[in-house]
């Protein structure tokens, strides 16, 4: 099953493809590695305040599916990704706030659902900050391997 037929059988769909804007590209590659610039989710708001840690994991899913989707605008196909490498997730983080890895949680889950323990396990870091662009809940960013 591709990764996309993995998504459509969740009810999951990949967004529209975003367009580079000002000096921001969403995704590029080199040799084997592609990167995406990072994402925000369409949930605004601090967790811990407006936003729930339910509420944050979900915002997590969506805003990595935008990432799948720069990742598929620079290789053609989501199939040629051979490894999730790192997930960068900084989470719009309320005073007292500090379940960010429960937040960014829903990111790793779904990418372990869509790729496999052995090509979706990755590294992560999880982050608590003040403000996020447009007051997003969660912004991440994505690393993986690919081939041709």
């Amino acid at each position: 099953m591709t990764i996309e037929e993995k998504l459509k059988a969740k009810h999951l769909a990949l967004p529209e493809a975003p367009k580079q804007r000002g000096k921001l590209r969403p995704a590029i590659r080199v040799g084997n590695i592609v990167r995406t610039s990072g994402h925000t989710s369409t949930v605004t708001g601090k967790l811990g305040k407006e936003v729930t840690v339910d509420q944050g994991y979900e915002a997590a899913r969506e805003t990595l599916l935008k990432c799948l989707t720069s990742v598929k605008s620079v290789t053609g196909d989501l199939q040629k990704v051979k490894r999730i490498v790192h997930v960068l997730g900084l989470v719009n983080a309320g005073e007292s706030f500090v379940q960010m890895p429960q937040v960014i949680h829903g990111a790793t889950d779904l990418l372990l659902e869509l790729w496999g323990e052995d090509a979706g396990w990755h590294t992560r870091s999880a982050i608590g900050v003040y403000q996020l662009p447009g007051n997003s809940a969660v912004e991440i960013e994505l690393t993986v391997e690919v081939g041709d």
